[in-house]
């Protein structure tokens, strides 16, 4: 639809400064001196899904790090689709491989480079956009959930307690994966 592209459009510059600062929270999952790191970034993850749209956004505990779950439902009889993602990453080390610092996000042929561009933050933070769009265009047809984790690199150990004691809040009729390849991330500028 049109209304999407000149929305999309009108807001790419701001869409690209809110996902840099998201890709410059260190969230580093396996290191405990990144804890109020990763704190921070679900805070950031809740209101970029509040921004969004979300009518529901919050920072849940977990045994670990915490999760976060944001929801617009438009309509409790229509489809409910549950977006999984990740905003924690991995460690940087050795950082002389590195080019550029790893938390400092840079453009090279339309491409961003940073820890999470590519797992996950980039990718979980495109459909948090996507809802934006839908959301601002008076265009949603089906409700949208989201579960954002803090643990997927280091193997998730709390998600499962926490999918089981969530089961009523978590019900969707289909989970859209957030976290796999993508073929080519490119900003046009």
């Amino acid at each position: 639809m049109q209304v999407w592209k000149d929305y999309q459009e009108k807001n790419k510059d701001r869409f690209l400064n809110e996902m840099m600062d998201l890709l410059r929270i260190p969230s580093v999952s396996a290191k405990s001196e990144h804890k109020a790191d990763m704190l921070k970034c679900a805070e950031a993850v809740k209101k970029s899904l509040l921004d969004a749209g979300c009518s529901k956004a919050e920072v849940m505990a977990t045994d670990g790090h915490p999760a976060v779950y944001g929801e617009k439902i438009i309509d409790p009889s229509k489809p409910t689709v549950l977006v999984y993602g990740h905003y924690d990453v991995q460690p940087v080390e050795p950082l002389d491989l590195w080019k550029n610092p790893p938390f400092e996000p840079t453009i090279i042929d339309g491409k961003v480079f940073a820890r999470g561009s590519a797992d996950d933050k980039g990718q979980f933070y495109m459909h948090v956009k996507a809802l934006e769009i839908l959301s601002k265009t008076d265009s949603m047809t089906t409700n949208i959930k989201f579960l954002i984790e803090g643990e997927e690199e280091v193997g998730s150990p709390n998600l499962g307690k926490f999918v089981a004691g969530n089961k009523d809040l978590l019900k969707a009729d289909v989970i859209l994966i957030s976290d796999s390849s993508i073929r080519s991330l490119s900003w046009q500028r």
